[in-house]
C-alpha cells in the first residue's frame, strides 16, 4: 500500500516536473510575444543623431575592470575611437585591478590624453561593492547627463552613441539597451554553444518583454542610463551580484520605461574555458535569485498589472531550473526502484508516472529548443547549420545545473560569497592559444567532482532504466550524464594548465610586470 513516505515522494517528484514544464511553457510564450512584438524593438532610423547636432548632451562612457591585462587595451581604444564631440564625450577607466593592469591602465589613458580625448583613470583599491561600487565612485564624479557603460569584454562600434542617444527624446526612457554580439563564436566547441545561449536571450527574450510592454532588465553593459534615473532609483547597490538587474527594477517599479534595439549591436568575447563560464553562470544566477529575495516582495505589492508582476517574478526566478533538474535526476533511481522499497504491488502506477513524466519533460524541453533555434533564425542566414550545436548547449546547461545550484541556494540563504569574476583572454580567432593566457586560469572548484559524480548516477540511472524495463528517461540521462561528464573534465583540465612550462606570451607578460 502507498504509505505516507511514498506519496511524499510521488507528490515532490510531481511538483518538480510541473514546475520544470512552467518554465518550458514560458520559452514558447517569450517566441510567440517575439513573433508578434518584434518590430516595436527595431531600430528607428529618424532617431540616429548627427555629429552636427551641436544640442548633443554630455556623455559619461564608464568602463569598469579588475585586472584586465590581455583586454584592456581593446576596451580603451574602442571607447576612444566612439563618434561623438570630444568636448562632450567624457571617458573613465574605473580600476579596481591589482594587478600590472594598473600600470597598463595609467600608460594608455596617459597617451590617449595627449591626443585630446577627455579620458580619466579612476583607480581603487578597496574594491568596496566590487562593480557596483565602482560605478557609484565613478558616478560621483561623471560630468554626463547620460552615462554608457562597457565590460571589459565589450567592443562598441564608432557610431554606438549615435545610434542610441537619440530615444533619451522620450522622458520616460531611462535606459537604453542594445544587443549582445560575439567577437569569437566560432572558437570552438564551448564558444558555439553559449552563443546560442546569448541569442536566445538578446534576440527573443529581450524583444518579447519590451516589445510587449513588460519588463526587461539592463544587461550590465552595452547600453545607456539617464543619469536622474539611476538616481531616482536608489542608485547602484552592492547587496546582490546582478546590480544591473536589481537596478532595472527598482527604476521600472518608480515607473521608468527602457528601450531595447535589437538591431544596434555591440559585440563581446565569449568566455573560451569553462571555468571561466562557470564563474559567470555561478555569479549570474546568485545574483538574479538574490535579486528576486530582495525584490519579489515589493513587486508583489506594487500597482503594476498582474501580466508584468507574473513575467517579473518569473524572469527573476528563471535559474529556479538548475536546482529543480538536479532534484529530478536525484529522484528518478528511487522513482525506478519504488516498488520494491514503497512496499506496494500496484505494477501500473510506477509506468505511468514514469511514462508521464517523460511525456511533460519532452514537451517542456522543446521549449528552450524552438526557443533557440528560433533565434538563429532571426539572426542568421544560415541558421540550419548553426543547429548541430544545439544539443551541445543544451548539454553543457545540464552540465553546469551543479555550480548554479549551489548559487542558488547560497542566494536563497543569504550565504556570502567573494564576486567571482569571469577572466577576459582576448581570444577573437582560431589561432588565438586559451594555453598562453594561463595568467587568469580559474583554479578547480571541488564541484567538479560533485558533477562527475552526477554524470555517474546519471549512468546508473540508465543501468535501472533497463534492468526494471522502464526506458522511459534513457534518453534524458543519456544526455544529462554526457553534459556532466564534459562540464567537470574540462574543469579538471583546465585547472593544469598552470602547471605546463611558461609560453612565449607568457615570458612575455612577465617580462611587463
Amino acid at each position: 500500500m502507498l504509505t505516507f513516505l511514498s506519496i511524499s515522494f510521488l507528490v515532490l517528484y510531481g511538483f518538480d516536473i510541473l514546475v520544470l514544464f512552467y518554465f518550458g511553457l514560458h520559452t514558447y510564450l517569450m517566441v510567440f510575444l517575439y513573433s508578434r512584438y518584434k518590430q516595436n524593438c527595431a531600430e528607428d532610423e529618424s532617431k540616429i543623431l548627427s555629429l552636427k547636432d551641436k544640442n548633443l548632451p554630455t556623455v559619461t562612457v564608464q568602463l569598469p575592470i579588475f585586472n584586465e591585462f590581455y583586454v584592456v587595451d581593446r576596451l580603451i581604444e574602442s571607447a576612444c575611437n566612439l563618434q561623438y564631440p570630444a568636448k562632450k564625450l567624457q571617458i573613465q577607466v574605473l580600476d579596481d585591478s591589482t594587478d600590472e593592469t594598473i600600470e597598463k591602465v595609467a600608460t594608455l589613458v596617459s597617451q590617449y590624453k595627449k591626443k585630446g580625448i577627455w579620458i580619466e583613470h579612476v583607480h581603487r583599491t578597496n574594491r568596496k561593492g566590487h562593480k557596483a561600487g565602482a560605478l557609484d565612485e565613478g558616478m560621483a564624479k561623471a560630468k554626463g547627463d547620460y552615462i554608457a557603460i562597457f565590460d571589459a569584454d565589450f567592443t562598441p562600434d564608432p557610431d554606438f552613441l549615435l545610434r542610441t542617444m537619440g530615444y533619451f527624446d522620450d522622458e520616460s526612457i531611462g535606459m537604453v539597451q542594445t544587443r549582445w554580439g560575439h567577437i569569437n563564436e566560432t572558437y570552438n566547441i564551448l564558444t558555439k554553444a553559449q552563443s546560442f545561449g546569448i541569442d536566445g536571450h538578446f534576440m527573443i527574450e529581450q524583444v518579447a518583454r519590451n516589445g510587449s510592454s513588460l519588463w526587461m532588465n539592463f544587461n550590465g553593459t552595452a547600453g545607456i542610463w539617464r543619469r536622474s534615473c539611476i538616481e531616482d532609483a536608489g542608485g547602484w547597490e552592492h547587496d546582490t551580484l546582478t546590480e544591473d538587474f536589481d537596478l532595472s527594477y527598482r527604476a521600472e517599479l518608480k515607473g521608468w520605461r527602457f528601450r531595447y534595439i535589437k538591431d544596434v549591436v555591440c559585440k563581446a568575447e565569449i568566455p573560451a574555458t569553462m571555468n571561466a563560464y562557470k564563474a559567470q553562470q555561478f555569479r549570474w544566477c546568485k545574483g538574479s535569485i538574490q535579486t528576486a529575495v530582495k525584490l519579489i516582495p515589493r513587486i508583489w505589492k506594487s500597482k503594476e498589472s498582474w501580466k508584468i508582476k507574473g513575467e517579473a517574478i518569473t524572469h527573476l526566478i528563471n535559474y529556479s531550473v538548475h536546482p529543480l533538474m538536479i532534484i529530478n535526476i536525484l529522484l528518478t533511481a528511487p522513482l525506478l526502484l519504488m516498488e520494491y522499497w514503497a512496499g506496494f504491488k500496484m505494477d501500473d502506477l510506477p509506468m505511468e508516472i514514469l511514462f508521464g513524466s517523460a511525456a511533460v519533460l519532452s514537451v517542456g524541453s522543446m521549449g528552450p529548443v524552438i526557443f533557440y533555434a528560433y533565434s538563429q533564425r532571426e539572426i542568421h542566414k544560415t541558421w540550419k547549420s548553426k543547429l548541430v550545436y544545439l544539443p551541445i548547449l543544451v548539454m553543457i546547461g545540464t552540465g553546469i545545473a551543479v555550480m548554479n545550484t549551489y548559487a542558488w541556494v547560497e542566494a536563497v540563504f543569504g550565504v556570502q560569497s567573494g564576486f567571482k569574476r569571469t577572466p577576459k583572454l582576448r581570444i577573437e580567432k582560431e589561432g588565438d592559444s586559451l594555453q598562453d593566457k594561463i595568467k587568469y586560469v580559474v583554479p578547480v572548484d571541488y564541484r567538479a567532482f560533485l558533477e562527475f559524480f552526477m554524470g555517474a548516477y546519471c549512468v546508473f540511472c540508465i543501468y535501472l532504466s533497463f534492468m526494471v524495463g522502464k526506458p522511459y528517461m534513457i534518453g534524458f540521462m543519456v544526455l544529462y550524464s554526457i553534459g556532466f561528464f564534459y562540464v567537470s573534465y574540462l574543469s579538471v583540465a583546465e585547472s593544469f594548465w598552470k602547471f605546463k612550462p611558461a609560453t612565449k606570451a607568457e615570458k612575455e607578460l612577465r617580462a611587463v610586470a
